[in-house]
C-alpha cells in the first residue's frame, strides 16, 4: 500500500506528460490510499479542466467514479492534532500534512511531486518520478 496526493490521482486519470509515471506507480502497487480530503482536492482538478472546457461534466463523473473505485476502502480520516503538529514544524499547508499523516500513520510512503514534501519530509514522502522507476 501507499498514500498518493492528489496530484498523482489527477496523472492517472487526467491525461499529462506524467501520466505515464503514475500508471507505472499503479503497476507496482495497485492499492492507493489517501485521506478523505482527496476528494476535495480532486473535485477542484476536475472543475477546473471543465472551466477550460478541457473535460465536459459527463466526464468529470466518469473519472470520479473511477478515482472512487480506486480508493475504495482506503481513504482515511487522520487526527487534528496530528495535523497542526506537522504544520507547526514544517511550515506545509494543512492539506498537504493530511497526506503526510495518513502515510505515517499507516507506515507506508507517500508518493507525490511535491517538492517541499518531498524536502521537509523526506523520511515520508517518495517522488513519483523516483518511485516509478
Amino acid at each position: 500500500m501507499i498514500v498518493v496526493d492528489t496530484n498523482v490521482l489527477g496523472y492517472l486519470f487526467l491525461s499529462s506528460e506524467q501520466s505515464v509515471l503514475a500508471e507505472r506507480a499503479l503497476q507496482k502497487d495497485n492499492e492507493w490510499a489517501a485521506p478523505i480530503l482527496w476528494r476535495s482536492e480532486f473535485r477542484n482538478v476536475l472543475t477546473l479542466y471543465m472551466q477550460k472546457d478541457i473535460i465536459k461534466l459527463e466526464q468529470a463523473q466518469q473519472i470520479m467514479n473511477s478515482a472512487l473505485e480506486l480508493l475504495r476502502g482506503r481513504e482515511y480520516e487522520v487526527p487534528s492534532y496530528e495535523v497542526l503538529r506537522l504544520t507547526s514544524t514544517s511550515n506545509c499547508s494543512a492539506y498537504d500534512c493530511e497526506f503526510i499523516a495518513t502515510a505515517n500513520d499507516l507506515k507506508v510512503p507517500l508518493i507525490t511531486v511535491d517538492k517541499q514534501l518531498l524536502r521537509v519530509f523526506s523520511s515520508v514522502a517518495i517522488s513519483l518520478n523516483s518511485y516509478s522507476e
